[in-house]
């Protein structure tokens, strides 16, 4: 694990050294501007991208400045196609990445490191504060998964959550 943390590591820095400024800007600024991009459908671990048109449940979230997610467990059936609507009901920004422990630990090392690393998937939403936002996902895979926070400091802060996936 050390060797790829390493490794991702010094990918990050060649990538950052190489890349336009602007193309990793994450600070606090409002993503909602942005044109939403086509998500992207890899199959991941947690599942898939979801389709709007395909959402069989919605669930809202909460994320508060004390570092929490309100519920922070949620439990879906394999095949679910879930629209979360994510409130930022604080004064910082926050986001919502679903995972697995060991891919959101990484991810997390990597924020810490670059703080202003602009990362855009399916599986994460970037909410400003007072905003709300949402992410479509097709939870295809049982298992036991989870989700989290991962601007610096708010996943050490304990800012996680559990996602149950059952058959």
């Amino acid at each position: 694990m050390k060797i790829f943390i390493a490794s991702l590591a010094a990918t990050a820095a060649i990538t950052f050294t190489l890349a336009p400024a602007s193309a990793f800007a994450h600070g606090n600024e409002d993503h909602a501007g942005k044109p939403p991009a086509a998500a992207k459908k890899e199959q991941k671990d947690w599942g898939i991208a979801g389709d709007a048109k395909s959402v069989t449940r919605t669930v809202t979230l909460s994320m508060s400045d004390a570092m929490r997610f309100t519920p922070d467990k949620l439990a879906f059936k394999q095949g679910e196609t879930v629209r979360f609507v994510i409130r930022n009901q604080g004064k910082l920004l926050h986001e919502l990445v679903i995972g697995t422990k060991p891919d959101l630990d990484a991810h997390a090392a990597m924020m810490v490191k670059f703080p202003g690393m602009e990362h855009d998937e399916p599986y994460m939403a970037h909410v400003p504060a007072s905003k709300s936002g949402e992410l479509v996902w097709t939870f295809n895979r049982a298992g036991e998964f989870d989700f989290a926070c991962l601007i610096a400091g708010h996943y050490q802060a304990g800012m996680v959550g559990k996602i149950t996936v059952t058959r």
